[in-house]
């Protein structure tokens, strides 16, 4: 029997564990060239974005009221004040990049979304986001991966689910096979000064193996794992002008840019965002949140203009464990919360909107009195772009136990 699992570590290390199960091998050329398909590229911010200062709810006089030294002030001329969306809520001004996205109507929000669990501890809090199965810590898998086992097709590739990541994410993990790649220039086999020799040994013993069972086919199928090892991310010449911030974020949306170019097969992607977690000196249009905030803004809008017309079938979405608290604390930051903000931008969403019911941020409007409520299960979120995007109907085997039937209209 031969693994139908790819392995990478570390960025560096490529192996395909006695190669792959036949009719996966014929699926891979069969993919190869295919016309474009939908792309879902996930986001993680790790650490609990402060959500509350990211889409600043402006209208809400309770949000001044809690916030002396990190509010945002109200739209204005200033370029520290926040960008107007709706009169009510507003981006944070160093994420004025992502205007335009509002403005054609290609982005949208969800406020006041996240997980009714009530952890506030990070571990089990994106342990349940990306299993998408709150308060259950014994699921196997992760969600995008249970999606992969429910929308099967025969012209998956290898290449249908990749991570720019150094490990494979929770939300990828499960028995469906997905890759996880640190650089693109990496991938392959490194054995230091053996390594031109292991990979020659490795290369011509595959093949013949394969060849064995697929004659040509498997030689092709390897030439395909080839293709990515020559795609040198440092030879990669964005198109439309667009710009990537020098930062491991960036690089990360680069090269899933490059993938998605490559016409490789990929439908989810996932990159993650850290360093959320501000309980000190957050700062507010400016510090430690607004530079974090300009290069995750900064990172989406260069890889929209650089997908050009391709965003036409791919769209981003946000996430984060949870939110922040409303009153900031006696060092100028913000404690674990609760609510949050999602964002979910692509050709197909109805944007221009702040979706979900917004529950107000006065002390009696709070959850447990400290911070903002949820009026949106994030699942909900999860469950709409699953159906409206990737086009899932039956999506009861992805998201196991959540029986909300609200439908948010994104799509």
């Amino acid at each position: 029997m031969f693994s139908r699992r790819i392995f990478l570590k570390d960025g560096a290390l490529a192996l395909v564990s006695l190669g792959f199960a036949p009719t996966f091998l014929a699926r891979t050329v069969e993919g190869m060239g295919a016309a474009r398909q939908k792309v879902l590229v996930t986001i993680f911010q790790r650490g609990a974005v402060d959500g509350l200062n990211m889409i600043v709810p402006f209208g809400e006089a309770a949000y001044y009221a809690a916030r002396p030294s990190l509010a945002i002030a109200k739209p204005g001329s200033g370029e520290n004040t926040a960008v107007d969306l709706d009169g009510f809520f507003g981006l944070h001004p160093r994420m004025r990049s992502l205007k335009p996205l509002w403005d054609s109507g290609n982005m949208a929000i969800v406020h006041a979304c996240g997980s009714h669990d009530e952890t506030r501890s990070h571990f089990d809090a994106q342990d349940y986001m990306e299993s998408a199965t709150p308060g259950v810590k014994s699921t196997p898998d992760g969600w995008m991966n249970r999606y992969l086992h429910a929308q099967e097709h025969r012209k998956a590739t290898p290449f249908r689910a990749v991570a720019l990541a150094q490990q494979l994410p929770r939300s990828l993990q499960g028995t469906a096979p997905a890759l996880a790649i640190g650089q693109i220039a990496q991938f392959g086999i490194r054995a230091g000064q053996n390594t031109d020799m292991v990979q020659s040994s490795f290369e011509s013993e595959y093949a013949a193996a394969a060849n064995s069972v697929l004659h040509t086919t498997g030689r092709e199928a390897f030439d395909a794992v080839k293709m990515l090892k020559k795609a040198d991310p440092a030879q990669y010449a964005p198109a439309n002008g667009a710009d990537y911030p020098r930062s491991p974020f960036g690089d990360a949306l680069k090269q899933i840019a490059q993938l998605i170019k490559a016409d490789v097969g990929l439908e989810v992607a996932f990159a993650e965002s850290g360093n959320w977690d501000h309980h000190a000196n957050e700062g507010g249009a400016m510090g430690i949140l607004a530079n974090r905030l300009t290069d995750l803004s900064q990172g989406i809008a260069a890889l929209v203009r650089d997908l050009g017309d391709r965003m036409q079938d791919v769209v981003v979405m946000t996430m984060s464990e949870f939110g922040r608290a409303v009153t900031e604390n006696g060092s100028r930051g913000t404690d674990h919360g609760h609510g949050n903000a999602m964002m979910v931008m692509g050709g197909a969403v109805r944007g221009g909107k702040v979706y979900g019911k917004w529950p107000g941020l006065k002390p009696e409007q709070r959850h447990d009195g400290r911070d903002l409520a949820i009026t949106t299960d994030f699942r909900a979120v999860f469950n709409e772009v699953v159906r409206g995007h990737l086009g899932l109907r039956n999506t009861a085997r992805v998201f196991p136990g959540f029986t909300g039937t609200e439908r948010l209209g994104m799509f």
